[in-house]
């Protein structure tokens, strides 16, 4: 009886927890790489992100210009279309 008992009694380490402990590990890193995956996305978006927000921002500041040399011109032309009109009136 007393043999039976020692068998029936697990020493050291069996196969049941090598394989729990293997399948843990697979799961870390399964779950690690997807992380890992969803971080580097999520960067790379964002520098797309960024830098639309760039060229959104240097093509409000390019209409702002164009806006007031547009003016610019008006008036001048507008100016010039005067002082040519007085000047055939007379």
């Amino acid at each position: 009886m007393s043999k039976e008992r020692k068998k029936k009694i697990p020493n050291g380490i069996t196969f049941g927890m090598v394989s729990v402990i293997v399948i843990a590990i697979a799961i870390v890193l399964i779950l690690t790489s997807i992380k890992t995956y969803l971080s580097n996305q999520i960067y790379y978006e964002s520098k797309v992100v960024n830098k639309m927000a760039r060229e959104v921002s240097a093509l409000k500041a390019e209409k702002i210009m164009l806006e007031e040399s547009v003016e610019a011109l008006r008036f001048k032309n507008r100016v010039t279309d005067t002082i040519f009109t007085i000047q055939e009136d007379e």
